[in-house]
């Protein structure tokens, strides 16, 4: 069986264009898009990541600020930058990188960022906001699972999904949004015994446990949906997810590639949110749509 690959870069282009779009109406009216981005680390593979960022904000028309700390920054510091970049007018989104310094906690700092400016869905009033199906700007890899499996025409309403990993980045905010789409929605966790009985009997299953390969084909029923959240760097410089391709390839019926997947929808989605928290708004909880809402 090959799987139907569910590429995620024509999802993302066809969201950047209509970014792009928002952007040049804003600036002909006189109104700039500004996106801030605060680290705390010189972890490399951040650094790189946040450049992508600031690539793609920049090809859409959108100024990206990059408010770069010390490493050593302490949490007050952190949250006193965020503060300030929350209060400051011309800062239309505001988002949180980590890695952070040690003795930080990223749900006590993102709580300094206004939900109106919460591009990535960090403060926990977002969160909590999301769970409660109250508008919200979500997690943007979590909404961006939503967005791939939108697009390819995967219906969700009534649909056994088994999400793997709980974290509040990806599983918890993820698994809120798929309940507000009718979905019947398990998540697994490194502590839920027998992770293949459960697995298999998912139409769709979400990886999102940070492990290489943990997902292999015999954790699934023929034909099943696979979504790769998972980006596991390898000795070769390379990333790999949580999904063993080779094995689930010859039993699932659709596949997100790594890379090439889940991570070029959640750039462009960060890059939709900052144009709707310029616009003084933020999308309902139904956040995997892709489109204006």
């Amino acid at each position: 069986m090959t799987p139907v690959e569910l590429a995620g870069r024509q999802v993302a282009a066809a969201i950047r264009s209509k970014v792009a779009e928002a952007v040049a109406e804003r600036a002909e009216a006189g109104a700039g898009t500004r996106l801030a981005v605060v680290t705390a680390t010189r972890d490399e593979a951040l650094a790189w990541y946040v450049r992508s960022i600031e690539a793609a904000a920049t090809r859409v028309g959108i100024e990206c600020r990059v408010c770069a700390l010390d490493e050593l920054s302490s949490p007050q510091s952190i949250g006193a930058a965020l503060d300030r970049l929350t209060r400051d007018p011309t800062v239309d989104g505001l988002m949180l990188q980590t890695p952070l310094p040690g003795g930080a906690r990223l749900a006590d700092l993102a709580a300094a960022i206004g939900v109106g400016k919460d591009i990535d869905g960090a403060n926990p009033l977002s969160l909590g906001r999301i769970a409660c199906g109250l508008p919200a700007f979500a997690p943007a890899t979590a909404a961006a699972v939503i967005a791939i499996l939108d697009h390819h025409g995967i219906r969700l309403a009534g649909a056994g999904v088994v999400v793997v990993g709980r974290s509040t980045v990806v599983g918890k905010p993820l698994a809120h949004l798929l309940l507000g789409r009718d979905a019947t929605v398990t998540v697994c966790h490194s502590r839920t015994p027998d992770l293949a009985v459960v697995t298999r009997r998912a139409d769709i299953v979400v990886a999102a446990a940070g492990r290489a390969g943990l997902i292999t084909g015999e954790h699934l029923r023929a034909g099943a949906i696979v979504v790769d959240v998972g980006t596991n760097p390898t000795a070769d410089g390379g990333l790999v997810g949580d999904v063993d391709a080779g094995s689930v390839a010859e039993v699932a019926g659709a596949l997100t590639p790594v890379p090439g997947g889940v991570g070029p929808v959640t750039t462009a989605l960060l890059l939709r949110n900052t144009v709707l928290a310029a616009r003084g708004g933020y999308p309902g909880a139904d956040q995997g749509r892709h489109g204006w809402e």
